[in-house]
């Protein structure tokens, strides 16, 4: 299957970024290449490295800009995109772009064990390596199974499902996407089962979520763009749900807060000033053409802040 993956808030998340012909930026989850594709046409003398994780992506990146001379495609997690960018001899960089969660590529191809709309093989790593959801479902507890799901999936049927797992494996593995799927929906209430939605999403989101661990590397992603920011420099994040939109939201917060003395006190003795300033103040939502166009859009969020100091 070939990989595709329509970007989204491309020209937004661009245009944030405040592109210097002659700068150095990271895209740091460049998939199919959509938005490195965008900052490359934007580059004079400057670089971009192009950071995916998962062997399609980079393999389609590789071939894509292979003629491209301001292209550097490296395979490897963004949390580490300082010790990547380290490893290619830059010690700064003057913008990052991060564009969170799984591809349309991941999603749609069957074979990777991503969605519950297709049978095939539970798997979910982006990497293709490591831990699978398999692995996960066939070999947790159902206390752990449950503070997963409920954690990750915030779902409220989360110890059914957890304990619905685990009966079923006591007859014999749970080898697919598709019994994993009628599995949840017989764990569930009948009024759940009623709503709109399949009942078993927010435990497919929640395992893809824990088998990549990627609460942990985006937060170790955040703070290495950030580091690796130069002055003036941007780091610009889109994100599809509440729990990554909450992290960046809370982390950027962090970087613009100054002052930290108790509100009674008459003047500031911590002297603090805020290391980064915010670009919209709620962040930036698709339009509502680009929601007609691509309905996987409608919950991503753009945020984006520009580095004031390393203090």
């Amino acid at each position: 299957m070939e990989f595709q993956h329509k970007s989204v808030l491309l020209q937004e998340a661009v245009e944030a970024l405040s592109i210097s012909p002659e700068g150095i930026y990271i895209d740091g989850t460049a998939g199919g290449g959509g938005h490195s594709q965008a900052i490359l046409r934007l580059l004079g003398n400057g670089k971009l490295i192009s950071i995916d994780q998962d062997p399609d992506a980079v393999a389609v990146l590789q071939k894509r800009f292979a003629a491209n001379p301001n292209a550097i495609i490296y395979q490897g997690n963004f949390s580490a995109m300082d010790r990547i960018a380290e490893k290619l001899g830059f010690k700064a960089v003057d913008g990052v772009l991060l564009d969170i969660g799984v591809s349309s590529y991941q999603f749609d191809n069957g074979e990777r064990g991503f969605s519950y709309h297709q049978d095939a093989p539970l798997d979910m790593r982006m990497s293709q390596s490591g831990t699978s959801a398999r692995d996960l479902v066939n070999q947790l507890s159902w206390q752990e199974l449950a503070r997963i799901i409920s954690q990750y999936g915030e779902d409220r049927n989360a110890k059914r499902i957890a304990q619905g797992i685990t009966r079923a494996r006591e007859k014999g593995q749970i080898e697919t996407t598709g019994q994993l799927a009628e599995i949840i929906k017989e764990s569930v209430p009948a009024a759940v089962r009623r709503e709109q939605g399949h009942p078993a999403r927010k435990t497919f989101q929640a395992l893809r979520i824990a088998v990549n661990g990627e609460l942990d590397c985006l937060e170790q992603g955040l703070d290495a763009a950030f580091a690796l920011l130069k002055t003036q420099g941007r780091l610009a994040v889109i994100t599809f749900h509440s729990l990554e939109d909450r992290l960046v939201k809370q982390k950027m917060a962090q970087w613009c807060r100054g002052c930290t003395c108790p509100p009674d006190f008459p003047v500031c003795v911590c002297g603090k000033k805020p290391r980064a300033e915010l670009l919209y103040k709620k962040g930036l939502a698709p339009s509502a053409e680009e929601v007609r166009e691509n309905p996987r859009s409608r919950s991503a969020r753009l945020r984006v802040c520009t580095k004031l100091s390393d203090e």
